[in-house]
């Protein structure tokens, strides 16, 4: 009689070992497969600076039409928004260079004008610019527009590419419309006026954004306000520099004051 092994205590025979699982036809997208976000961050900051790049153009159409007026080349105007980029300073510019003023009065005007940029940086977002080129080239194009996107409640989540291509597109508005108005102020009729309020009007849209995004903290619009009263009452031959170095310690004292508050469980 045939008996099995199971049944006499004998060794069972080993289990077939199971084929290898075959591998799945879509593997798992590794994270460098994953692609650029290059072209939607363009896209977001094309949509974020097209407001104040309408700001822009007739600012700078009227920047290239003083230019030629004044008897200089229509590539100057290219060549000042391109390289100094100092918006209200290149307006001065064309005075100083027509006048033939010394190269030490052109920088220390320069520096005046634009020394408001100093106190920008303490807020501005320059660790999150990834690479040595990209924070040289956010520091050059830092304008006062940029400032005031990028320090918003809304641009506290914007990546590094999203900040540069937001940079260099205010970078361009300025110096297309300043060619663009050197190339085209001949055909701009003198008695046209207004266009030097299109600066203030964007400033005031942006302040009143800023001021809605502080949602109760009030007392900094008010820092500010007292500030520009107490540097105009003040210093107001330097009411600019001024103005920036009360509010910047008025910021500080209300950051000591507030900090030491002790804290309750």
């Amino acid at each position: 009689m045939h008996t099995s092994p199971a049944a006499t205590g004998g060794p069972s025979e080993p289990a077939p070992t199971p084929p290898p699982a075959r591998p799945s036809a879509t593997p798992a997208a590794s994270p460098s497969a994953t692609p650029s976000t290059t072209p939607s961050a363009a896209r977001a900051a094309f949509k974020d600076s097209a407001g104040a790049g309408l700001g822009f153009i007739p600012l700078g159409l009227a920047f290239g039409a003083l230019a030629t007026q004044s008897g200089l080349d229509w590539w100057w105007a290219g060549l000042s928004a391109t390289i100094a980029f100092g918006g209200s300073f290149e307006f001065l510019l064309i005075g100083l260079v027509t006048a033939a003023a010394p190269l030490a009065a052109i920088a220390l005007s320069a520096f005046m004008v634009n020394v408001r940029h100093v106190f920008y940086a303490l807020s501005f977002p320059l660790h999150r610019i990834s690479g040595r080129l990209g924070k040289t080239y956010a520091t050059f194009a830092l304008c006062d527009e940029a400032y005031a996107l990028t320090t918003g409640k809304q641009a506290r989540s914007w990546s590094s590419p999203h900040i540069l291509w937001l940079q260099f597109l205010l970078h361009l508005y300025w110096a297309g419309s300043a060619i663009a108005g050197a190339l085209l102020g001949s055909l701009i009729p003198d008695g046209v006026t207004g266009l030097d309020f299109a600066l203030t009007a964007m400033f005031t849209v942006l302040a009143l954004d800023a001021v809605r995004d502080l949602r109760g903290d009030l007392p900094t619009p008010v820092l500010a306000l007292l500030s520009a009263l107490a540097a105009r009452l003040l210093f107001p031959g330097q009411l600019l520099l001024a103005a920036f170095a009360l509010f910047t310690v008025a910021l500080l004292a209300r950051h000591l004051a507030t900090g030491r508050k002790p804290t309750h469980a």
